[in-house]
């Protein structure tokens, strides 16, 4: 059996991490050609008064990511002395490694900037049940500090429905759902922008958008240009290569609306995983732990494959019940 997490494995204390989260997003360095695997997953234990949502917001994390790699474990007290997994150690999203890239099924961003070998990634609040998110290549078309926010007709009516009244346009400040910065991509009514809340991020709260924590999309103001482009994509599992070990990061698989999918899991992995031709041929999969990461969504990767003959091939090692 292969392990479960990742060898190496860096525990801190949380006075530690809010200190490193407070100061700069998750900056990595890219990997060597042919490899595809950036950080590393950390611990820290928790104090009394820790959330997940205090931590997420310390450590560019997601709410529902937190969750996902620590199961069973309360997310608003976790309790002092508990060993808390955050979640930083990614396979970066399959398709050119440029300009900005959303994986809806990972609530998360990267961003390549060019000539340089790193990649930022940050976590993503995306649109609710209704109110979908796109799957789109666009770019970057505007850039406005301290926007206001005219909301749209069905939005103000929503909110009327509720008894909130709505003015026609919000002026920029605390109170601004867009918070302190929005960039305008090229699908219409889209945006990346920050926001008048802390919860939220990393889950399906917006109508549509791509909320950011305030500090991140200000940072992120200062690095992508306009014209920048945007690859939005929904990849729930993820292959990769590290020191030659193949490894898969599995999330909850969303629909094209951002809900929440019904597919064949299994078949949507093999589906995933013969889209990597220098995989699908090359590699003696461990069945057993492909079911496992499947079956957990945990957002960790982990090996699922060992070297193998170079005539092996998925669909000859398939088991019965995936074939």
């Amino acid at each position: 059996m292969l392990p479960r997490l990742p060898a190496v494995t860096r525990c801190l204390s949380l006075a530690a991490l809010l200190v490193a989260g407070s100061a700069t997003a998750l900056q990595l360095p890219l990997p060597p050609p042919g490899e595809d695997v950036v950080g590393q997953v950390r611990t820290l234990t928790a104090k009394y008064e820790d959330t997940f949502a205090d931590i997420g917001t310390a450590n560019d994390l997601g709410y529902l990511e937190m969750i996902a790699a620590n199961p069973g474990v309360d997310p608003w007290l976790p309790g002092a002395g508990t060993e808390i997994v955050l979640p930083t150690r990614y396979i970066l999203p399959p398709g050119p490694r440029e300009g900005v890239v959303i994986n809806l099924a990972e609530y998360r961003l990267y961003y390549y900037p060019k000539g340089e070998d790193v990649v930022y990634t940050f976590p993503l609040g995306i649109g609710r049940e209704g109110w979908g998110s796109p799957i789109a290549n666009t770019k970057i078309i505007a850039k406005t500090p301290n926007p206001t926010w005219t909301p749209p007709a069905s939005i103000r009516a929503e909110h009327a429905a509720d008894g909130d009244i709505l003015p026609a346009v919000v002026p920029a400040g605390p109170d601004n759902p867009l918070g302190p910065f929005k960039f305008t991509l090229g699908v219409p009514g889209y945006l990346i922008h920050g926001s008048n809340k802390k919860f939220g991020i990393g889950m399906r709260t917006s109508h549509g958008c791509f909320r950011m924590l305030n500090n991140n999309v200000l940072e992120l103001s200062t690095l992508v240009p306009v014209g920048t482009p945007v690859r939005i994509i929904n990849e729930p599992y993820k292959f990769g290569v590290s020191g030659g070990k193949v490894y898969l990061e599995a999330h909850t698989p969303l629909d094209d609306s951002g809900n929440p999918s019904v597919v064949d899991k299994h078949t949507a992995v093999i589906n995933a995983l013969l889209k990597r031709e220098d995989l699908a041929n090359n590699v003696r999969m461990n069945w057993d732990m492909v079911r496992d990461v499947v079956a957990a969504e945990d957002g960790l990767p982990v090996e699922i494959a060992v070297p193998g003959a170079a005539n092996t091939t998925v669909a000859s090692e398939l088991p019965p019940e995936l074939q």
